[in-house]
């Protein structure tokens, strides 16, 4: 199948396919950690669903997982090609992140856990001051209707395990 021949946002992705690239992007995650970042991680995969074309870990309260790999996207890839792209992230996307992937016309998002569910685990940590923006909020408030997916409630338990488990040490 060519690239022509994708639904405009690209192929619907399947139910495993969505718990094995959050797993990947878990897996960046816990990545970031070795290089003494918070724990987020995002990955970009192609139209076909398949293709992981970038891996981002956080980087620090500025330069977050999703907006950084927005970017990077946004100067390699065509506007019509991220289209049909996904982002994957564990927690969901804050405003800042939300506004970058669509800037970026990233045309999915997926995300494994809520913001709020977040907030729930790390408590008001000042490393982490989460915002009551959920992204949800941000797209319904674009001009593209970027699709959004999540919080994937069988991956929730995973990844909040990884951030209670570095937020707790902190």
């Amino acid at each position: 199948m060519t690239d022509s021949t994708l639904p405009a946002q690209g192929l619907p992705p399947s139910a495993d396919q969505i718990r094995r690239h959050l797993r990947r992007a878990q897996a960046v995650a816990e990545r970031a950690i070795g290089l003494g970042h918070h724990p987020f991680g995002a990955i970009l995969v192609g139209p076909d669903q398949e293709t992981v074309l970038l891996e981002q870990c956080n980087i620090d309260t500025v330069n977050h997982a999703e907006s950084t790999l927005a970017r990077v996207a946004a100067t390699n890839f065509t506007p019509e090609y991220l289209w049909g792209c996904t982002l994957y992230t564990t927690v969901e996307p804050c405003c800042m992140c939300a506004g970058t992937a669509y800037w970026a016309n990233i045309g999915r998002v997926v995300f494994g856990m809520t913001e709020h569910a977040l907030l729930q685990v790390t408590g008001s940590h000042a490393e982490n001051p989460t915002m009551s923006v959920p992204s949800r909020y941000v797209f319904d408030h674009c001009q593209k209707p970027v699709e959004l997916i999540g919080p994937v409630p069988e991956m929730e338990a995973e990844i909040a395990g990884l951030q209670q488990r570095f937020w707790a040490g902190r």
